[in-house]
This record gives C-alpha cells, sequence and structure tokens, in this order.
C-alpha cells in the first residue's frame, strides 16, 4: 500500500511539472491624440509618426480677431483675421504698416530690390553733422564689458560686450563696432531665445519705453520712437547720427530673413 501511494504521488507530481505555466498578459495602450493638450511651443518636435509635425504658435503673434457675433462667418473655421498681422508667423510687414506707433515710410531693405516697409523714426539722421565716440581701453569696465543696459517695461538688465559674434552674445548683448560707443548712434544686438534670450521681447516695446544706458562716460536714458521689421541685409539704421539715439538688433523668432530693429532717442 505504501509503495502505491509512493508512485501516485510521484506521477502527479511529474505531471504537474509537464504542464506549461501561464502568466497574466498585460497590454496598457498609450492614450490617443485627443487626450493630450494643445501645444504652446514653436518649436518644431520629432513625433513616432514619422516627425513631420510642428507645434502651432499660439502666442499674442498668432492672436486672430474673432468674427461678429452672429455673422455669417461666425463660425468658419478661419474666418478672422491677425490681431497684429506685422507680428504674425511668416508675415512680412505690410505695405504702409505701422508696428506700436511711428509714422510709416518706404526704406529699400537691399540692393537685390527688396523692400520692406518699417516705421521712420521721429527724428532725422545727419550724417554731415553726425557724432561719434571710438572705443577706446579705458572705456572697459574690469569685467570686460563696455556698459550696461536696462529696459525696465521688458525685465532687461544685461552688459553690453564689445562685438556681435556668437561667444560675445552668448555672454550678454554686444556691440556693433562700426557704431558709436557713446555720442551719436548707439547700436547694440542680443539674442532673442535660447538660455542668454536678453532681446527676445523687444518687438513688444511701446513707442515712450524708456531705455537706461551707463557707461564709464555717464548715463543716458532713452525713449523708445520706433519698433520695426526689417531685412536681415537692411543696415540703414547703423548709420551715424547728430542725435544721441539708441539702436537695438534681434532676429525675428522663425524668419530668418528679418530683424527686429527697435530704435530711442536720448530724453532729458
Amino acid at each position: 500500500m505504501k509503495t502505491l501511494m509512493t508512485a501516485v504521488l510521484s506521477l502527479c507530481l511529474a505531471a504537474g511539472m509537464a504542464a506549461p505555466a501561464f502568466a497574466l498578459d498585460y497590454n496598457i495602450s498609450a492614450p490617443g491624440y485627443p487626450d493630450y493638450a494643445k501645444a504652446t511651443s514653436v518649436e518644431v518636435t520629432y513625433t513616432a509618426n514619422g516627425g513631420a509635425e510642428q507645434n502651432v504658435d499660439r502666442s499674442k503673434n498668432a492672436a486672430l480677431i474673432p468674427p461678429a457675433f452672429g455673422s455669417q462667418s461666425a463660425y468658419a473655421p478661419v474666418a478672422a483675421e491677425y490681431l497684429t498681422p506685422n507680428l504674425a508667423p511668416n508675415a512680412m510687414a505690410a505695405t504702409g504698416a505701422v508696428i506700436n506707433g511711428g509714422t510709416p515710410a518706404t526704406i529699400p531693405a537691399s540692393a537685390d530690390g527688396v523692400t520692406v516697409m518699417k516705421t521712420q523714426p521721429a527724428f532725422s539722421i545727419t550724417a554731415s553733422a553726425s557724432r561719434f565716440t571710438d572705443v577706446t581701453s579705458d572705456i572697459y569696465y574690469s569685467g570686460g564689458y563696455l556698459a550696461t543696459l536696462k529696459i525696465p517695461a521688458i525685465g532687461v538688465n544685461v552688459k553690453v560686450y564689445q562685438g556681435t559674434g556668437s561667444s560675445t552674445l552668448a555672454r550678454g548683448a554686444g556691440h556693433f563696432e562700426e557704431t558709436s560707443i557713446w555720442s551719436g548712434n548707439v547700436a547694440i544686438a542680443g539674442h532673442n531665445r535660447g538660455a542668454n534670450c536678453v532681446f527676445g521681447q523687444i518687438h513688444t516695446l511701446d513707442v515712450g519705453d524708456r531705455i537706461t544706458y551707463t557707461t564709464k562716460l555717464g548715463t543716458r536714458t532713452y525713449a523708445v520712437t520706433s519698433v520695426s521689421k526689417i531685412s536681415e541685409t537692411d543696415r540703414s539704421a547703423l548709420a551715424a547720427s547728430a542725435k544721441n539715439i539708441l539702436t537695438l538688433y534681434t532676429c525675428v523668432r522663425d524668419q530668418s530673413g528679418y530683424r527686429w530693429c527697435v530704435q530711442a532717442e536720448e530724453v532729458a
């Protein structure tokens, strides 16, 4: 009897070991596209379905004026016009356009026939009576910079270094070497994106906004007179001036052929 029981238990154990082991199957699917929030970035996003998608610009530059309530176009998909057409994505300044105030004027942007409308400053540039201050060794601060620029309206407080190369702009703002450092027209460039995005919002400045510029020669306060989108080849705003003016340059987001140009005049 004992031998029989042992044989039966052995057979049961062998059968159990021979049976296949089944594990639970888990299948968790990713949420569908409607479950994701709307994109807020303007940077290119590479996706799993081929990498061809790009997020939509949802900043005020792309804001639309809604059609009148109850109108025939009220429910049309794209029935509205841009709130700020000159700042709209992939747009260029329209004929006679005025951005943040000023008097429109047609100024040739380059020798290849491209013309970009821009706001004309309230002051005129007189080359024959221009003023200019050279950069000399005694103008530099111990930190290697030439000046400090402050724009309270957009929270800018940045040091200005000589030159406009990439290594210079990685440190702060850069002074155009061909322009004056104090008297006359002082031109300064800065990045509009990235870690050192010092001029990313200069296109939002309004006429009258104050800018403070300090060097070893003193401190001057300027008031914005124009905000323009110009061709990248248009360097007319770098011309010498009979008055003390400040010119700021930066790139236009996603429009490599254009630059934002802000000009300001010294105020008492």
